[in-house]
Parts: structure tokens; sequence; C-alpha cells
């Protein structure tokens, strides 16, 4: 069976073919940086990186890039509040992110840039838009024409005549339209600010991921990714300001669905996040990702308390097993390794359907404990085997060392991450590894405009 996905513009479950063949491109919207995650966010990162293992499993050599917004609003707003400068509180929380997804195992992407490392390839991209009659200035900003793009709305279903006005910029009567949104917003007094042929400013938050994507993977590529509530307006956006700018962009667009709680989506915003660093401190990080994983991707999962626990316990059930088993057999089991089940193969190749991929896994532990209760040690070594490629696959293998790893790191040392800075020395590399900067390396590294990406 061929590998099939759900387009979100097609509307329809696609049959996977990539632009180059034995290659795969993906792109995937990372965190905007105002304040450290919640496990919102690692649901996202979770299913991404479902998504590059099976990919890599199936043959594909993956480029995978996920970005980070480090210039925005509300990380404007959460550092004057504070009283501090705005890349303290980008470089405090990316850091936090960062322990968040090496906590759950989420591999790290091949390039992770940010937003204010691509000042240069927004203004370019901004000139291509005003050439071709597709964006304006205007009172120190620049917006996108949305009635120059025919294709507008087409991502998330709606008409141009049912839109709200955007509601990225204050409207100072300079728009054509309440709907255009914003490429560029003017300097504003005490908000960082580069020069552009339009006047000193920062770009808009669409802007950036279309910049950073095509500059990475090209002008056409494979895969965009993200939460179901970056529909609109931002993948809206990005793909019409990159369109219209002639880049063939993203052939399939994937959307996990959002995590829940009471009812509504969990949002910093809103003020009902559960931060990764709090769950920690109940369940161990494995626990965490067998809980965010088990549901179908694109399905909604609702938070509560009973539900962690029972991923807990499933997960402590597969612990067991394999534990068990690793010790009757004294760890002999490399050899005539059987491969990945029929049901496991088709659950994954059908839209990354992990519910009934797991199925798979408890099922061959079954067998595992059966063959364990008659001392059959073919049958075991049979099940351990087949078990840990499953769950290898979806990041969850017990005696895999990052596992056993994550498994014994206590919550608190997150939460030192995200309000200390590790005095480390400077890095003598080509790449700063922000998960190590002294204060003073991030704030030459946002002077310099220099993309801080994993070393």
């Amino acid at each position: 069976m061929t590998l099939h996905l759900h387009d979100t513009l097609a509307r329809a479950v696609r049959e996977f073919t990539p632009l180059t063949p034995g290659r795969v491109s993906v792109y995937l919207c990372g965190a905007t940086v105002q304040a450290p995650p919640h496990i919102g966010h690692l649901r996202s990162a979770v299913v991404f990186d479902v998504l590059i293992r099976w990919l890599e499993a199936s043959g594909y050599q993956v480029t995978f890039c996920r970005n980070v917004t480090d210039v925005e609003d509300k990380i404007l707003r959460t550092a004057q509040a504070e009283g501090v400068p705005p890349w303290i509180v980008a470089e405090r929380n990316q850091r936090a992110f960062t322990w968040a997804y090496d906590a759950l195992g989420c591999r790290p992407p091949d390039v992770e840039p940010r937003a204010t490392g691509h000042i240069p390839e927004m203004i370019v991209l901004i000139r291509r838009l005003i050439e071709s009659g597709h964006a304006y200035a205007g009172g120190g900003d620049v917006y996108f024409d949305v009635h120059s793009y025919p294709g507008y709305g087409a991502l998330s279903g709606q008409r141009l005549d049912a839109m709200r006005p955007a509601e990225d910029a204050d409207d100072t009567g300079t728009k054509h339209d309440p709907r255009d949104f914003t490429l560029w917003k003017g300097a504003k007094p005490g908000e960082p600010s580069w020069e552009t042929p339009w006047g000193p400013g920062r770009p808009g938050w669409h802007l950036e991921c279309s910049a950073m994507s095509t500059k990475y993977l090209g002008s056409t590529f494979d895969i965009h990714g993200g939460g179901m509530d970056l529909i609109f307006p931002h993948h809206e956006n990005e793909i019409a300001q990159s369109r219209a700018a002639g880049d063939g962009f993203a052939r399939y667009w994937m959307h996990n669905g959002l995590l829940g709680l009471a009812g509504e989506k969990m949002s910093k915003s809103l003020g009902n996040s559960l931060l990764v660093t709090d769950v920690l401190r109940r369940v161990r990080a494995p626990e965490l990702r067998y809980y965010l994983v088990q549901a179908h991707y694109r399905s909604l999962l609702e938070y509560s308390e009973d539900a962690l626990e029972e991923a807990a316990a499933a997960y402590q059930r597969i612990e067991r097993f394999v534990l068990r088993a690793s010790e009757v057999l004294m760890g002999a089991t490399d050899d005539g390794a059987p491969g990945l089940p029929v049901s496991f193969r088709s659950a994954m190749d059908e839209d990354l359907a992990v519910p009934a991929a797991l199925a798979a896994v408890h099922a061959s532990i079954r067998d595992g404990n059966q063959a364990l209760a008659a001392a059959d040690k073919p049958g075991v070594r049979a099940s351990l085997v087949q078990a840990r490629a499953m769950l290898d696959l979806l990041g969850l293998d017990p005696l895999a060392a990052a596992t056993q790893e994550r498994a014994q790191l206590p919550a608190t040392q997150f939460r030192a991450v995200s309000i200390g800075y590790p005095d480390q020395s400077p890095l003598r590399c080509d790449r700063l590894d922000h998960r190590h900067l002294k204060p003073s390396m991030a704030e030459e590294a946002w002077a310099r405009q220099v993309a801080l990406i994993p070393g």
C-alpha cells in the first residue's frame, strides 16, 4: 500500500507523491515564543515527528524545517509588561520549547530558522509582490491586496465577501480593503525595527513563514503542516502571498486537531493552558507522548486527568512487557528480526492512523505476554522485536536510550531552563546553539539578524 495523507486544501485523503522521487520536504509552523510551551503545542510537535519517522521508514530522505517566530505582537506585549527587551522573552521561551521537544522525543529539525534572521528574504518577497501588483505601501505599512488573488479563501473554504476585517494591524485608513492583511508593520517607539525601501519597521507574522520555508525548501515543496487553528488566517495568507509572488509553495497541507480543555481550545491567551513542566510532574515524558500520539492526529483531543492516567497506564503495560522480555532473553533479540506487521504498515500508510497502529502494538504485546507465560522464548523474542520496531516509529520504545533518559528526567529541570541562563562559554562554531546561549550572544544575534539554529 502506498502512503496516503489528508490534504486540507483538497479536503480529501490523497496518495502522496513527492515532488522529487525519494526525497520529501516538510515545513512545520513552529512556536511563537511569547510564553513557555503548553501540551497543546507539543501535540503538533509529536504528530509531525511521527510523520517524519514514518516518511524515513518508508525510504524517503526528508528535509524538515520548523520555524521560530521570535518577533511578533504577543512577544512585544510580554516584553513590555516585564520591562525587558523582546529578545530576552524570545530566548527564554525558545529554550523552554527546545527542552520540551527533546523531553518528548521529537527529533530536531534539519533547520530551525528564526524570523529575525531572515529580514532580507522578507524584503525581497515584499518587493516581488509590490512589483506584481499584489501589495501596496501606505502609512509606513505594506499590505497584501486580497482582491488581487482570486484563490483567496480556498484553504479555509470561505468567500471573500463573508470574511471579517483582518485583525493584524491598526487600520489607519490606508488599507484599500479592511480584509487586506499586513506584510510589513511601520516602526513604533520601543519596538525593534529594520530599514526597508518602504520605511523602518518589522515583518507581519504571515510573511515570515513564506520567506523562511521557500529559502530552505525551495519555491515549491511537498508538505506544509500546523495546527487547525492556523488554517485561517495564517496559512490562507501564506498561500496567497506565496503563489501571488509566483511560487508553487506547498503541495500538501496537513493540519493536526487541537487539544481542548473544558470544551475550549487550549490557549495561552485564554488562560487555560497546561504547561509541559506542570504535566511532567504528574506523568513521565514517554507517558505524555503516548497520550498525545494515541488519537488520530486530525481529531480533537479533549484533555482530562482520567485520560492522561489511562494513557500512562497503557504505556506502562507496554513498558513492563518490553523490560521483562528483554530480561528473559538477556538482550539477544537482533538476529532474524521479523518485519513490521501488515496491519501496522497499512494503518500508518492510511493517513497516519496511529490508533490502528497502536492496536497492532498491543496485539503484539498480548502475544508476547502469552509467550512469557508459556516460557516460549522464540515467541517472546518475535513479539519483542516486532513490538519494539513499531514503538520506535512512534517514538515510544522503552529500551531506546533517549526514551530511558527522558523517563528519568525530573520536570524541575525543564522549569529551570525556562527562567535561567546556563553558564556556558561562547560556542566556537559557524552556527549558534540557542540551548546554551549567554544573554550577550542572543543580543548580538538579534542585532546582527543572525538565525539561531540547533548546532
